[in-house]
């Protein structure tokens, strides 16, 4: 096939794709292919003759290895506002990025331009990493076979505006029809459809179809002149199939009852206290407090706490944390990672003991172990580095109401966000947008506008309890930020009682917010 120019295939898909975003048109993109294999071939003429040539421009001047990263998405959102649609917007990308990398060095290039000329330059930048003589590059390409962590159609290109609108339209409806003090919705509905194709020097091909979405309701109830605002989003990695009668009623009931608790929540005492995890959305907080630190760029950097730890305990020996590419439909879950690897599931952390960082492929050669598949980027525009993907600690063996009651007098924590974390200390501050005042070894009244602060290497050392009941996060908008990228991520936690954090409240118990 002849290759054709970006600017007719964007302005071709465009129109096509513009069809994805508008309520009452059909969608129907104008991909070729009934295959997610050779889609770049059949699109753009990308054969294994060009991709040689490129990966050697690549490596003329030396290196470890090369890779590319071809990619083309669709992404778009739906809003609804006041029963009305307020919010329609897309976006189409398409491009190359081509890596050249030596050591711990890398070089880069891309372009939105998939020419010969176009890409041989962004691969001469790539190339001016070295300055030593030529590296070889595999006169043959094997495909990667891979396995299927969210399966779509081959022809999948996205979920259409007139099948999202009805949707939207019943979650505003059920909202409103949870309470009369809802006075407000917004419902959104966000999806994305990616094409990759990775083509490295040592002879590696791997293609994926990749999608992601979700679909979201946020509210404000008002109550004698008083206002709260609470939203719930539920997705991951799914088609239209997903979204059923009985996700619109999780989401509409999450979102409404969550504001209307609000309404009956006070500050808790501040200071020291045993802090409960509940099951769920909080292993956000394993994600940034204790997750990045594994993170393998940061220890070989020496940035990390978990430095020198392999081997170490780092915690109690009934705690077990994996991060895991290979979770069906979650937002992390990946078939292959943006290097070429496979989804894999990696141990983090074994029986208390440190076993593994998180890998790419630089790092991985650098503690000389196997890339674990953790090596993810925002587009082709940014080149990979270790990221998490679904990151969770393995269940315990106790009820989670003897948790509660353990912890005796304290918070238990239902939902955080807007946290900060110092990756080197990892000192971190989350805002608790739900929770619940422990008393006596019960689960009383709701509690708001509260922070808890501590250190996460401690934390983990702090753990001293974890219940039965993992729950893994399944919404679709969770986005972990890293070097400016941003990359869908999940994460799950059971209930687990942390012994001691530091809680910022009022100073005497019960003050009213």
């Amino acid at each position: 096939m002849k290759p054709i120019s970006r600017r007719k295939f964007i302005k071709d898909t465009a129109i096509a794709g513009s069809l994805l975003f508008l309520p009452g048109l059909e969608a129907s993109m104008s991909l070729d292919s009934k295959q997610s294999s050779n889609y770049f071939l059949k699109e753009f003429g990308i054969d294994e003759a060009l991709c040689q040539k490129l990966l050697a421009k690549a490596l003329s001047k030396g290196g470890d290895f090369a890779d590319l990263y071809f990619e083309y998405s669709v992404s778009n959102y739906l809003g609804l506002e006041d029963a009305k649609v307020n919010q329609s917007y897309g976006d189409i990308s398409l491009g190359v990025g081509i890596r050249t990398v030596k050591g711990d060095r890398i070089g880069y290039g891309f372009t939105q331009v998939l020419t010969p000329e176009s890409m041989l330059s962004a691969a001469s930048t790539a190339s001016t990493l070295c300055n030593l003589n030529a590296s070889p590059v595999s006169k043959t390409f094997q495909k990667l076979k891979t396995a299927d962590y969210y399966h779509v159609p081959p022809e999948f290109n996205g979920i259409p505006a007139k099948e999202k609108l009805p949707l939207l339209q019943t979650v505003n409806q059920k909202c409103f029809s949870l309470s009369p003090e809802v006075v407000k919705v917004i419902a959104g509905f966000s999806n994305q459809v990616k094409r990759i194709m990775i083509v490295s020097s040592d002879g590696i091909i791997a293609e994926d179809l990749i999608p992601s979405g979700f679909l979201a309701a946020s509210v404000v109830a008002e109550r004698n002149g008083k206002r709260e605002q609470a939203s719930w989003n539920l997705g991951g990695r799914r088609d239209f199939s997903f979204y059923t009668d009985k996700v619109i009623t999780e989401i509409a009931d999450k979102a409404v009852n969550n504001a209307l608790t609000l309404f009956e929540a006070n500050q808790p005492p501040a200071g020291e206290m045993p802090v409960v995890l509940g099951p769920g959305i909080t292993g956000i907080l394993l994600h940034e407090a204790i997750g990045h630190g594994m993170e393998a760029d940061f220890n070989r950097k020496k940035i990390s706490t978990y430095t020198s730890m392999i081997g170490k305990k780092v915690a109690e020996p009934f705690i077990t944390i994996v991060d895991d590419g290979t979770n069906m439909n979650l937002a992390g879950s990946i078939n292959v990672d943006d290097e070429g690897i496979p989804g894999k599931k990696t141990i983090l952390v074994e029986n208390g003991i440190l076993t593994s960082y998180i890998h790419d492929k630089i790092s991985a050669k650098h503690y000389g172990v196997e890339p674990t598949g953790n090596g993810r980027r925002q587009d082709f525009q940014n080149y990979p580095i270790p990221r998490m993907r679904n990151t969770f600690m393995l269940a315990g063996s106790a009820n989670p109401d003897d948790v509660i009651r353990e912890a005796g007098n304290g918070i238990y924590i239902e939902d955080v966000s807007n946290g900060q974390v110092k990756i080197g200390e990892g000192d971190f501050a989350f805002y608790v947008s739900k929770g619940r005042l422990i008393e006596n070894g019960k689960l009383t009244s709701p509690i708001k506008d509260v922070n808890i602060m501590g250190n996460g290497p401690k934390m983990l050392t702090n753990i001293t309890m974890v219940a039965n009941d993992l729950d893994m996060y399944y919404g679709g908008a969770g986005q972990c930020g890293k070097n400016g990228q941003g990359v869908p991520v999940s994460f799950g936690l059971p209930t687990c009682l942390v012994k001691s954090l530091t809680v910022g409240g009022t100073q005497q118990k019960g003050g009213q917010s």
